[in-house]
């Protein structure tokens, strides 16, 4: 792997990890920008935004969008989270110049009242639905309610009544503000020329303006409330405990990471053989999800009513017993291996890879090979992962539980 950098005059960074072993190239532009950076006013923008640089520029139709990225064979999308906003495509990599050329264009999109206007029922509609979706929504809601008044608490999809009262000129000027290019870095992974790259990217965004773009971090506890609610229509209780932890630039993000593997992992992890084994509960899982400056361990348990509040009393006695049951060695050494194995398969190709080597790119500022990663990785120990028990006790919960009425 041999990896180049270039930053163009604006502040706009080209990143780029060259394979030249792999068959595909993939390349993403990273936008620093997400819910957390959002107003209450304007909540959902980010994501409405996504959907529109689809819709095309003043020179492209929504039509010629699709039909540019079918004749090349790409695969093609978009992700919004609290933090950013990802356009990537992965091709052959002959095909790699003209998905350049597409999405510089793309990325100053026309953002037409008439499209605005359509794109805003596909909005709703999607808002629907998650709302539909019990697991989704307990713990958007729980989210919401343990980050208080922190701006991580903000709902990537926004809510029916900001989306309703979002106009296209406050799009118009939240991408004025956060789409300059000093806020957004591109990355490609795999097979490909990195300075023909960079000539393309410089041709296409050079001439684009850079601005202030700041965000503000700070770190925040969690307010460890509880509430529920019941719903027609369910049959299962679902219930989503957040607790706060490290950020994505701790030192410890990776000892959080495999904590979150050895408490509530899909299979063997503690969680598992206490919950889901035992019956008490058919689903129940934690992952932690370390952001800029501040970071939060997510658990949730889907159990029917009737054992709603055993599943509960088991999992507080299993965060608790984390102090005096300490992490063993073995414990570990299977954490380690399951998250060896997901970074290594993921980045085994172009498109896996890239998504890894933007997001350190954001959020580190510098590269981390795949090498270094598992390195890092490999270092931690048992006394590790206690430290993060000890300095973010899991019972210091936020609960939301959304259940069946009765």
């Amino acid at each position: 792997m041999e990896f180049k950098h270039k930053k163009l005059a604006n502040g706009l960074n080209i990143i780029g990890e060259i394979n030249r072993d792999a068959q595909s190239a993939a390349v993403g532009f990273f936008t620093r920008t997400g819910s957390r950076d959002e107003t209450d006013e304007i909540n959902g923008v980010s994501h409405y935004l996504e959907h529109m640089l689809f819709k095309g520029t003043d020179k492209i139709s929504a039509f010629d969008v699709n039909l540019l990225f079918d004749e090349m064979g790409a695969q093609y999308n978009a992700f919004t989270t609290e933090e950013n906003t990802v356009f990537y495509s992965a091709t052959l990599p002959e095909q790699l110049g003209k998905a350049i050329d597409l999405w510089c264009q793309l990325m100053r999109p026309g953002l037409k009242d008439d499209d605005f206007n359509m794109e805003k029922n596909v909005i709703l509609e999607e808002i629907a639905m998650y709302k539909d979706l019990p697991h989704f929504d307990v713990r958007e809601t729980c989210r919401t309610l343990h980050f208080g008044s922190h701006p991580c608490g903000k709902s990537v999809l926004g809510s029916i009544e900001t989306i309703k009262a979002l106009t296209s000129t406050q799009m118009r000027n939240y991408f004025e503000r956060r789409y300059v290019p000093n806020n957004i870095t591109v990355a490609i992974a795999g097979n490909f020329d990195f300075e023909k790259s960079c000539e393309l990217i410089e041709k296409g965004c050079g001439m684009w303006k850079p601005a202030p773009a700041e965000r503000k971090i700070e770190f925040f506890a969690g307010t460890a409330k509880k509430q529920s609610e019941t719903k027609k229509n369910l049959n299962c209780k679902h219930i989503c405990l957040i607790s706060s932890t490290v950020g994505y630039q701790d030192k410890n993000a990776y000892a959080a990471t495999l904590l979150a593997k050895i408490v509530g992992d899909d299979t063997g992890s503690r969680f598992f053989w206490e919950l889901v084994d035992s019956a008490i509960a058919e689903s129940a899982s934690m992952n932690c999800d370390a952001m800029d400056g501040v970071g939060a361990f997510y658990s949730y348990i889907r159990t029917s009513s009737e054992n709603g509040d055993k599943a509960m009393q088991i999992v507080e006695n299993i965060f608790k017993a984390l102090k005096k049951d300490k992490i063993t060695g073995e414990e570990l050494q299977k954490a380690k291996n399951k998250v060896l194995s997901g970074i290594t398969i993921q980045n085994e190709i172009p498109m896996g890879r890239l998504v890894e080597l933007g997001v350190n790119w954001v959020y580190l500022g510098k590269y981390r090979p795949i090498e270094e990663e598992i390195g890092l990785i490999k270092k931690i120990t048992t006394e590790d992962i206690q430290g993060i028990v000890e300095e973010f006790p899991l019972e210091n919960f936020t609960q939301f539980s959304l259940g069946p009425e009765t």
